[in-house]
């Protein structure tokens, strides 16, 4: 390959200004000073060209030399990844650590992916085969979770001429396809794709699934699909990483891309030390065995944070294609939006709402969309699918959703899980509120749930909304009349909420059994927590007004009702246990009437669960 020279005409930070690169494109990789900086052309006027240096500038001079590759921006993909942490440009840190100690070195070049070990290939695809994009040619065992199926590279269609299973460098050619120009293109098991470009897909598909997290107040009330697309927003404190960080830990995607975006340097620290520790609750291995991270902290080079985010998902792009399920996170897009701010400064370019520029919403819209279930690109009648789900962390300035970042995530995103801090300070978490939050996947919500966990689930989820709800505006009451106001009924239904609020939607991260909770146990917690409502809305029905009912608040069963959460036995012989337990301790405060009769509808209602739902099959 021609290099294209040129040399450096001004510099602004991370911003240089070069002339004379010969036949300079938009977004090309280029080499900057003689350290080799790596930059990227974002801006071309005449002779000019604009570059976003990815590394620290200072020391650069006048007239240095760059030198420009011909290529985009990209990652390389293949075998290697998963349990890989990179930098926002895809250079491996492990790698560049034991070259230059703990801090990076200007220049410092590295293979994403390691040249030298050798990978078990087994095809799959046999001589003569006609084959086309997205077709598997064979498979690798990545890890001890993850078999990496090897595509067809993007392009190339034909005839498979020679292929053969063995073990491979990911540079050595497993197989060689003809096309029906007669030209002959050599696979290997890397390959390279643009980050700012999407990749290819047969078909666009409405969701079917939810992503389960074990999170309660995320599954049951603000429920996210496979292939969705979700904003976590909330000041300083409020546990937008460590939400984010429980969904990467115990959400039942087959592969996680977690991107810390110009997040402080402590926070990585505990997900690159944490996350090697853990193990995966799907199948015992190791969870970086199915997890690749990128660490761009706030103190590395502010354009590198630009393109981490889609150094990202290009990478969840490729294990979507082999059909596999991918959640990615990103955390935060608030400090994306402010590297795309300050170059955009720095490009004199026409400012827009607090600065930040007039392309801000397309940006993320851009970002967002790369999301989704789809059909996988493929020859034949062999339906292969995977999906993206995306989390973006936002980060308003002092909790002001009316900011431009958290305004443009918002007109994108499907759902919203409003982080508070009152409710952080009070240490509940998740710190979501309840009545700001909202999915907009909540028919297929319902339908999945109906099918998989019982069809009465859906009006639970609504129902137990609505005391919340209600509680709200009892509050607003009592605040200006007074406790005394209110109708026993109106009391149980405060007391449910304070249940609802407690013992269900707060949840212990630290806590073994309560860090994670199944869709069932989700559903059993609920309708125990419910049927108490129930039932001692039922009794107060019948009751004087001016009947004292404290001590019903108070009977020991509620405490088996708070002790759920950390509770191990999640089946359903548990959760009956409990709503007798409820009826037998109820019962003595029920009115002295003979005609009310009440009793058998609610022995019915204890008979919920039956059998072990089928997502926990």
């Amino acid at each position: 390959m021609d290099k294209k020279y040129g040399t450096i005409n001004s510099i602004s930070g991370p911003l240089v200004v070069g002339e004379n690169i010969i036949d300079s494109k938009l977004y090309d990789v280029v080499y900057v000073g003689t350290s080799k900086l790596i930059g990227e052309i974002i801006e071309v006027r005449g002779k000019k060209s604009w570059i976003q240096v990815y590394e620290e500038t200072s020391g650069l001079q006048i007239g240095e030399p760059i030198v420009s590759t011909g290529m985009p921006l990209s990652v390389e993909l293949g075998p290697g990844l998963l349990q890989g942490i990179f930098d926002g440009i895809q250079r491996p840190l492990s790698v560049i650590a034991e070259k230059t100690g703990i801090f990076i070195e200007r220049g410092i070049a590295a293979n994403s992916l390691d040249r030298d070990k050798k990978w078990e290939f087994h095809s799959t695809a046999k001589i003569n085969d006609k084959v086309a994009t997205g077709d598997i040619l064979g498979t690798v065992k990545e890890t001890s979770i993850i078999t990496q199926k090897i595509l067809v590279p993007i392009g190339v269609s034909g005839t498979i001429k020679s292929i053969k299973s063995g073990s491979f460098t990911v540079e050595q050619e497993i197989a060689v396809i003809e096309d029906e120009n007669g030209k002959l293109h050599s696979v290997t098991m890397i390959a390279k794709f643009p980050i700012r470009r999407r990749r290819p897909v047969k078909n666009k598909l409405l969701p079917k699934e939810i992503l389960i997290t074990g999170q309660r107040v995320f599954d049951t009330f603000f429920p996210l699909t496979k292939g969705g697309i979700a904003a976590i927003p909330g000041p300083f404190g409020s546990g937008k990483s460590v939400s984010q960080q429980q969904i990467a830990k115990w959400c039942n995607a087959q592969i996680i891309v977690y991107i810390g975006c110009g997040e402080r340097g402590n926070e990585m620290t505990d997900v690159l030390k944490e996350f090697p520790e853990l193990t995966d609750p799907q199948s015992g291995k190791p969870l970086m065995d199915r997890t690749v991270l990128i660490a761009n902290t706030s103190n590395m080079p502010i354009a590198a944070r630009e393109a981490s985010i889609y150094t990202g998902i290009t990478i969840a792009e490729y294990y979507r294609d082999m059909g596999y399920d991918v959640a990615l996170m990103a955390d935060s897009t608030s400090r994306w939006a402010e590297a795309l701010r300050e170059m955009s400064g720095r490009l004199e370019e026409m400012p827009g709402e607090e600065g930040y520029p007039a392309y801000l919403t397309s940006r993320i819209a851009e970002f967002y969309e790369r999301a989704g279930l789809v059909e996988c690109m493929q020859t034949g009648n062999t339906e292969r699918v995977g999906s993206i789900s995306v989390i973006g962390a936002v980060s308003p300035p002092g909790g002001d959703l009316s900011e431009p970042v958290s305004q443009s995530t918002l007109s994108v995103v499907k759902v919203f899980w409003a982080l508070d801090a009152s409710l952080a300070y009070a240490r509940h978490y998740p710190s979501v509120n309840w009545l700001q939050s909202y999915s907009l996947y909540d028919e297929t919500a319902n339908k999945f749930y109906a099918k998989i966990v019982d069809p009465e689930f859906p009006e639970m989820r609504s129902l137990a909304l609505e005391i919340l709800q209600k509680e709200a505006d009892l509050l607003e009451i009592i605040r200006i009349v007074g406790m005394d106001s209110l109708s026993n009924t109106d009391k149980v239904l405060l007391d449910t909420a304070k249940s609802l609020r407690e013992d269900y939607l707060q949840q212990i991260a630290f806590d073994k059994v309560d860090t994670f909770s199944s869709i069932n146990k989700q559903y059993g917690m609920l309708k125990t927590i419910l049927y108490f409502h129930e039932v001692a809305t039922k009794i107060v029905q019948q009751l004087p007004d001016d009947t004292d009912i404290n001590a019903m608040f108070l009977v020991p069963v509620k405490k088996k009702i708070v002790s759920m959460k950390t509770e191990k036995d999640e089946g359903t012989t548990y959760f009956e246990e409990v709503m007798k337990q409820i009826n037998k301790e109820l019962s003595k405060f029920e009115a002295q009437d003979e005609s009310v009769n009440y009793r058998e509808d609610l022995n019915k209602s204890i008979n919920f669960l039956g059998e072990t739902s089928e997502l926990d099959n």
